[in-house]
């Protein structure tokens, strides 16, 4: 678990940020001031290895009255009163959406917030790690189907494509990673977009 190491340790100092996430924003994405009261959510980029290779997972939306409807995502959803923490909240919402075990799932550590305008949710990502295989179980209220990526496929730029991208009643020029045919764009790939960033610092490997 080196690459596990050295992840941690670069999360731990200063973050890429804003600009990394920029790389991957639609064009013309609003950026608007922050309201002084967001809708506060987390997200995780939960690692795994399958057959000593590193994979992430992302989640197809079920169609629903709202903004992100039907949209890919990484796990997670809005804080709960409840929820202890930022990183409690992200941990339940992944196991709740995923069907995973609770006990397996852990935080690394936290990258940086994106407000997200349409909804007003302030989404708070983390790094995560799965111990062993998943099985997905996942939630069909919420959840149409899984997409795991590797880590390698991400990292190929051969991946990272650009065009329209509909969304509801409206149309994006948008940059999206292409994996195995699903458009990952907006805020999912600008939080991905600083997480590979980080990933490439640590000079990523499958051990």
């Amino acid at each position: 678990m080196m690459f596990l190491n050295r992840l941690e340790k670069r999360l731990k100092e200063e973050l890429p940020g804003v600009t990394a996430q920029m790389r991957m924003a639609p064009k013309n994405r609003p950026f608007p001031e922050i309201p002084e009261k967001p809708i506060l959510a987390a997200v995780v980029i939960l690692l795994y290895q399958q057959n000593g290779i590193w994979y992430t997972v992302f989640i197809k939306r079920n169609n629903y009255q709202g903004p992100h409807s039907g949209q890919i995502s990484l796990p997670g959803g809005r804080m709960e009163v409840y929820d202890p923490s930022l990183q409690e909240a992200a941990i339940r919402e992944a196991v709740e959406e995923l069907g995973i075990a609770r006990i397996r799932t852990s935080i690394i550590e936290k990258l940086t917030p994106l407000h997200i305008p349409a909804s007003n949710y302030l989404v708070h990502p983390f790094a995560g790690f799965y111990e062993g295989t998943p099985v997905w179980q996942p939630d069909s209220a919420e959840v149409r189907y899984v997409i795991e990526a590797s880590l390698s496929q991400l990292l190929d730029p051969a991946n990272v494509k650009s065009g329209i991208i509909h969304s509801g009643d409206r149309s994006w020029y948008a940059p999206y990673y292409d994996i195995n045919g699903e458009k990952i764009w907006g805020a999912t790939a600008m939080i991905i977009s600083e997480f590979l960033e980080v990933v490439r610092s640590v000079e990523f490997s499958e051990q």
